[in-house]
């Protein structure tokens, strides 16, 4: 049976667990290193304490575009003293003033795709090389995207199984987790940013509006690419 196949089976056998034990259970089985894709958004702060709670080492790795808010790297850096935890640094291959050598001055005003391709598709495919499965904190809430994720499944875009422990959790799920464990978060969620990403394609949402409009606004896009669902992806 190949690894795509006992992910199904897996995340038949996950359903009704917690978040945290959904990790364990697949962390356990999965024969090569594991690691969390932390953006420092509210989801991934929880699961930052979820995995460093854990005996079985998992890697925690952020994709630094060099374009992220301070409050990001402040939390960043709030969250690696109360844990001791370290965070893995991904970088682009260029700098940002290479790239503005190459395509361009604000390549993200006129083509966020290649922008998010270069500074952050790129390095994930490079980072996730090393690893067997990687943890998110995708959730169906957050955009119709991402309304079928399961809690463990085969990802056809980088080659390896991915963990989203917290698939069926709603924003209130999320919050009251940070709340119960006093984790560290983003301040600026308290300022309408439900999802923040780089500072030139992040707005505050307003009341009604959908949870991730509040990014790359004024386009159509909705995703930066780190999280293609199967059906959009050929099978291999």
């Amino acid at each position: 049976m190949s690894l795509r196949e006992y992910t199904r089976q897996w995340n038949e056998q996950v359903q009704g667990k917690s978040a945290a034990d959904v990790i364990r259970f697949a962390a356990d089985r999965v024969d090569g290193p594991v690691a969390l894709g932390c953006s420092f958004g509210a989801e991934d702060v929880a699961l930052v304490h979820m995995v460093t709670q854990l005996e079985r080492k998992v890697d925690i790795f952020y994709l630094d575009t060099n374009l992220h808010f301070q409050q990001t790297y402040e939390t960043r850096d709030r969250l690696a003293q109360r844990y001791g935890c370290r965070f893995i640094q991904v970088l682009p291959a260029l700098t940002l003033k290479e790239q503005a050598e190459q395509y361009g001055k604000s390549l993200w005003l006129r083509d966020p795709d290649a922008c998010c391709r270069l500074r952050k598709v790129e390095p994930l495919r490079w980072i996730l090389g090393k690893y067997k499965a990687w943890i998110t904190g995708v959730r169906q809430e957050q955009s119709p995207t991402r309304a079928d994720t399961d809690l463990i499944e085969w990802d056809p875009v980088f080659d390896l199984v991915k963990i989203n422990p917290l698939a069926y959790w709603n924003s209130e799920h999320v919050w009251r987790y940070i709340r119960k464990h006093d984790i560290p978060y983003n301040p600026l969620h308290d300022q309408y940013y439900p999802s923040i990403g780089c500072f030139p394609c992040t707005r505050p949402v307003k009341p009604g509006e959908d949870l991730r409009s509040g990014r790359w606004s004024g386009f159509s896009k909705t995703e930066c690419g780190l999280h293609q669902r199967a059906d959009t992806v050929t099978k291999k």
